[in-house]
């Protein structure tokens, strides 16, 4: 199997510390605010990546944290922790709102199918790691304190810049005011904060009362559960040049090694081309597809149709077409009769997928295998085979509800049109099928099909 690796930037054969056994870390959410589709894109391809590697046999040990302490609104040292953010705009606790969007996320990844992480790791659950860790990175010298905390000092690492090809010179020049002066270089970052004294999530620590940085609970966590050394680290290409290239600071730091051999990193999913954000107004949860009558499952097959690294432009015109794929994949799943596993098409499709994760193409050798001359039993029984990686639920078949929205239309509708008011009627109809939705009227009532949006 081959994957991009972004440390050495090319696609690399994976060779794991141990045969057949695979530690993978994955960036979890920042639990202050609820993970929309453009978060979920990143889990349904790093789910895909755990059952691959699981269907060719390796056992997988798939860490994932959770961050609800030290997430800076910046993604660096300043701004405010996302946290106490979420909490003063909802007039909740810190740890009530951890708790709300945590189950937010777990019910999104619920209903992507997305396997949940045989560990799911809380930051605040793991504070002493944290300060173990910064402890080992004091000790072998790559530290120093000022008024703001411990300071992760760079100059240590000669090799800072390489992960991400930083250009420090330029970002030195171009550095806005710190605002702690003492740090010996804007980059250097703060393993653990003490300068908030009204943080309320805060610990004692060998620098003082206060709390993590976003970055140290990641290399405390990864390898709490995975060793010094793992396998496979993932996230998002934004990432690169803060987050994954501090955590491999504190790896040298720490052990002097970086803690995974291989960095994965997805693309964005984006909204009809903008950022999916809440100031734009373009954020879609995966529990909005069901109010507005797709199969959730739908959005994991239009993700895997685009490759990861790449990411994807999100409308609803092209989930319907998904939705529609994923209709016709469910019937031909769900034939009668049992069939044996097309060895070829399983070798094609595995190839596709063992490069470097081209989901793409391993779909279009689906496509290619139920549009042609093989027995209608032998094409279910290989993609229920196939379906154990891809994981669009084959053989389940989901009734999708007529939203309320839409079906208050359709009373409207039918008011209107027995008040004789065919304008309105024929309004009411197109205000329904730009919903996505079709009224056949019949002798003494009507129909209501979800349509392809065009």
């Amino acid at each position: 199997m081959k994957v991009y690796n972004t440390l050495t930037r090319k696609k690399e054969e994976l060779k794991t510390i141990k045969k057949n056994e695979v530690g993978i870390y994955s960036c979890g959410p920042t639990v202050y605010w609820n993970q929309h589709i453009g978060h979920m894109y990143a889990y349904v391809q790093w789910d895909t990546l755990v059952r691959l590697l699981r269907y060719l046999g390796n056992k997988v040990t798939w860490v994932m944290n959770i961050t609800d302490v030290g997430h800076m609104t910046s993604d660096e040292d300043v701004g405010e922790d996302k946290m106490e953010k979420g909490a003063k705009r909802e007039g909740l606790s810190v740890w009530e709102v951890a708790k709300k969007y945590e189950k937010q996320f777990l019910e999104s990844l619920r209903l992507l199918n997305i396997s949940t992480p045989d560990v799911l790791c809380r930051a605040t659950e793991h504070i002493e790691e944290q300060i173990d860790l910064a402890k080992k990175i004091e000790a072998r010298g790559f530290t120093y304190q000022t008024k703001t905390g411990l300071v992760y000092d760079t100059a240590k690492f000669p090799e800072y810049a390489n992960f991400a090809n930083l250009k420090l010179t330029e970002m030195e020049a171009g550095a806005r005011v710190e605002v702690d002066e003492e740090k010996k270089k804007p980059w250097d970052f703060l393993l653990w904060v003490t300068n908030q004294p009204n943080h309320v999530m805060k610990w004692p620590s060998p620098w003082g009362e206060g709390f993590p940085g976003w970055h140290l609970e990641c290399t405390a966590m990864s390898t709490r559960y995975l060793g010094n050394k793992f396998d496979i680290h993932t996230g998002g290409k934004e990432h690169i040049g803060v987050h994954h290239t501090n955590e491999i600071a504190q790896g040298y730091g720490a052990f002097g090694s970086q803690t995974a051999n291989y960095w994965l990193h997805n693309g964005w999913l984006t909204f009809e081309g903008a950022k999916m954000s809440k100031s734009l107004g373009n954020v879609v949860l995966a529990t909005d597809l069901k109010e507005k009558g797709f199969d959730s499952l739908a959005l994991r097959y239009l993700i895997l149709s685009s490759n990861y690294k790449q990411g994807l432009d999100f409308n609803f015109r092209n989930l319907s077409v998904a939705a529609e794929a994923l209709v016709k994949l469910k019937a031909a799943a769900g034939v009668p009769g049992e069939g044996g596993v097309i060895e070829s098409v399983k070798k094609e499709f595995l190839e596709k997928m063992e490069d470097d994760l081209s989901t793409p193409e391993a779909i279009a050798v689906v496509w290619k295998m139920v549009k042609g001359e093989y027995k209608k039993e032998d094409i279910k029984a290989t993609l229920l085979e196939l379906d154990k990686i891809l994981g669009l639920k084959l053989a389940e078949k989901e009734e999708v509800k007529v939203p309320e929205m839409v079906i208050k239309l359709v009373e409207e509708r039918n008011k209107a049109k027995k008040d004789k008011n065919w304008a309105e009627a024929d309004r009411l109809r197109e205000e329904i099928k730009k919903r996505g939705y079709l009224v056949e009227d019949t002798k003494d009532d009507c129909k209501i099909k979800k349509i392809m949006l065009s």
